[in-house]
């Protein structure tokens, strides 16, 4: 007599916000022979689970950047009570990678697709003695930033815009340069300058592109109105230079109401 084989069960996926450190890996994305976030957290997984899977991130980050709200989600055949879940990827993960929350998610939910806007800042140690506890995660500039000529050439570079002026060839196709950049605003706190872009996406290298050429503003070195024609010209050259990896974080990642959840 046949008998149905038994359906196979489905896997279950998880949602999870990480923060890490970037200075000692060479990005998000795993690659050969070098230390990546996403490496480190399949190693940790596959070490609690024995589950070889793969964790999905919102987007790359590049070698050295950081991230305080990176979304990633995985699969697993193996059901686990959430807590043990969280508390066995940390025990896992060395220090400077933490797993902040793990939920439950729908099958539907993919941490990069679903995501309808991300927001990025920037921080820079504007005094002329660099702090040296923060040197890993700051971007030390000596020269006092003029906030009032930054914030009037980031006003210009809000909206929907071709942003192929302010992105670097990431040496793969890109389907289009345009993107709507919500929010590129400037403050200060002490001697702490915080520079915070928010868009539905970012292209390659475009929030430390945009930081470069906001910080040339700010010493002085070009003049605020220039940022439309730069906008204008879609040619990338020497007057936005790429600001350094250090003081950059993907700080929060946002999703429509209910999405996976």
């Amino acid at each position: 007599m046949n008998r149905r084989a038994s359906p196979m069960p489905a896997m279950q996926r998880y949602k999870a916000i990480v923060s890490y450190e970037g200075t000692r890996y060479a990005g998000w994305q795993i690659q050969p022979n070098t230390d990546t976030i996403q490496g480190e957290l399949q190693r940790a997984l596959r070490e609690l689970t024995r589950e070889t899977q793969i964790v999905h991130a919102s987007g790359r980050t590049d070698t050295g950047v950081h991230a305080r709200g990176q979304v990633v989600h995985f699969d697993l055949e193996r059901r686990m009570p959430l807590r043990n879940l969280h508390l066995g990827l940390l025990s896992k993960l060395p220090e400077d990678i933490r797993v902040q929350k793990v939920t439950r998610a729908t099958p539907d939910f993919h941490a990069r697709r679903s995501a309808t806007g991300k927001q990025y800042r920037y921080f820079i140690w504007n005094d002329p003695v660099e702090c040296p506890w923060l040197r890993h995660v700051r971007t030390h500039v000596r020269i006092r930033l003029d906030l009032e000529a930054m914030n009037r050439a980031a006003a210009q570079l809000v909206g929907r815009h071709d942003f192929q002026s302010f992105s670097a060839n990431p040496n793969r196709e890109v389907e289009s340069t345009v993107r709507d950049l919500r929010r590129l605003s400037v403050a200060r706190k002490g001697h702490e300058v915080t520079i915070t872009a928010e868009a539905e996406g970012f292209l390659y290298k475009m929030v430390r592109s945009l930081t470069g050429f906001l910080l040339r503003v700010g010493v002085g070195e070009l003049d605020p109105d220039v940022a439309t024609m730069i906008l204008a010209s879609a040619e990338r050259t020497a007057r936005v230079p790429t600001a350094p990896p250090q003081g950059l974080f993907l700080w929060k990642v946002f999703y429509g109401e209910g999405s996976g959840r």
